[in-house]
């Protein structure tokens, strides 16, 4: 860490793009204004780049403990960071799986130990570890997760005296992977009727279908209306589910709130013909008209944040048949180019994607000092350079999975500086040694 002013850069914050310097010391946003100086600063000058607070990526599996052939702390938060993501919220799905306080603890440490970028983990429900969750600290963990699909693993909560008795038990926020299992089991035994083993990947997106989606989302929002319970739907995939959530009051005041990712805002069913098992996600990547229906959600404040559900596995792995082929990609290099790209085709204002990448997570998750350009909050900064084309390939993919399902795309902007608590973790393709992480804190 040190003094860093930037110079020149745009900042986009809070709803408005504007010229200023920003002055970093130590951890924390100086100062912010015109014509700063300073005779310690390193000055770094931005020629007119924009300057986002950094993303804070709500939803990410970095596969440590347990699975670190695909991806591990370290290396995925380095990715982060070539992506402009200071913070992330690590999913529970690892082996062992996050399901008690001390397994909770232990990934804690382990992000101390090797993260590059901010971190929380969240805490996982299961059919069986309700008065474990009853015992957690709500400043401990950004929240709880609970599988009502069985996507990843054996983490599928399916007994609904359970599920609502976790909805009763915690303040906390309760993030759901939403699809109806008995739907999903019944698609896929007429798909293999149809089909036997050679399944054509395209039909994940019937056999994972929209109505699967609707059943689990609609059942746990009626019944978060029914307890009180705060809850956050994951990665929606449906247009039909985006009239499940409303937009008329503010998001500090919602109780129910949901997520979009990437892969669902970029792909649709059409994709899978030249992606493949590339794109296959839970939930699946559907039709063009459902990614109409999430933009227009989005747009309109009925979604509230964009994330990744940054899920990597090896090429081998993903290289299968649909039966054996995993589900998930990596993503968090590429979400907010990704983003910027749609900017630039006319699709989203800048604002929208700082609303939706940084001040939401931030709002939603009660962050204390971070997810917005403030004297005094903590200088996470990520400075984004429009008119600057690059192609993704394999020579540029940070991931230790080495694969991306955008390799081959060209984005007309790039991350060039990524800070850190005032550390300058990543600029221009070269990433710092140095580590300057911190365990989120939560305002609760």
């Amino acid at each position: 860490m040190g003094t860093f002013l930037l110079k020149n850069g745009k900042l986009v914050n809070e709803g408005r793009i504007y010229e200023a310097d920003l002055l970093i010391k130590g951890e924390r946003i100086d100062k912010i204004g015109a014509n700063l100086s300073s005779e310690v600063a390193e000055v770094i000058d931005l020629n007119g780049s924009y300057v986002f607070p950094g993303v804070i990526d709500d939803q990410v599996h970095f596969r440590e403990p347990g699975l670190t052939h695909k991806g591990d702390i370290a290396s995925e938060s380095r990715a982060a960071l070539a992506g402009g993501v200071t913070s992330f919220m690590e999913q529970p799905n690892t082996n062992p799986q996050t399901v008690t306080i001390e397994r909770l603890e232990e990934k804690m440490a382990m992000g101390a130990a090797s993260s590059f970028a901010n971190y929380s983990f969240l805490f996982g429900g299961t059919n069986d570890n309700l008065e474990e969750l009853k015992r957690l600290d709500p400043k401990a963990t950004s929240g709880v997760k609970l599988f009502l699909g069985s996507s990843t693993g054996n983490m599928l909560v399916d007994d609904e005296k359970v599920i609502e008795g976790i909805f009763k038990a915690t303040p906390l926020v309760i993030s759901a992977h939403c699809e109806d299992e008995g739907t999903i089991r019944r698609n896929l035994e007429a798909a293999k009727e149809q089909y036997g083993d050679a399944i054509p990947m395209g039909m994940h997106s019937e056999i994972r279908s929209a109505e699967a989606c609707y059943l689990s989302s609609s059942r746990a929002i009626e019944l978060a209306k029914q307890t009180g319970a705060r809850l956050h739907v994951f990665h929606l995939s449906t247009a039909i589910e985006t009239a499940l959530f409303t937009n008329d009051i503010p998001l500090s005041e919602k109780k129910i709130t949901a997520e979009v990712c990437l892969h669902h805002l970029w792909f649709s069913q059409e994709d899978y013909k030249e992606k493949g098992s590339l794109i296959k996600w839970n939930p699946a990547v559907k039709s063009a008209q459902d990614r109409e229906g999430l933009w227009n959600a989005l747009l309109d404040d009925r979604i509230d944040i964009v994330a990744t559900d940054h899920a990597p596995h090896t090429i081998e792995e993903k290289n299968n048949t649909y039966l054996t082929a995993p589900s998930g990609g990596p993503l968090v290099q590429h979400s907010l180019v990704g983003m910027m790209q749609k900017y630039e085709q006319g699709l989203i204002s800048l604002e929208q994607i700082v609303q939706k990448m940084c001040h939401n997570p931030a709002i939603l998750f009660d962050i204390t000092d971070r997810g917005y350009l403030r004297e005094g909050y903590y200088a996470d900064i990520t400075v984004v350079a429009p008119n600057s084309k690059w192609m993704v390939s394999k020579e540029n993919i940070a991931y230790k999975c080495g694969w991306s399902p955008f390799e081959g795309v060209e984005f007309s902007n790039r991350v060039t500086h990524t800070f850190v608590n005032g550390h300058l973790g990543y600029q221009n393709g070269e990433f710092s040694k140095q580590r300057n992480a911190k365990r989120l804190k939560f305002n609760r």
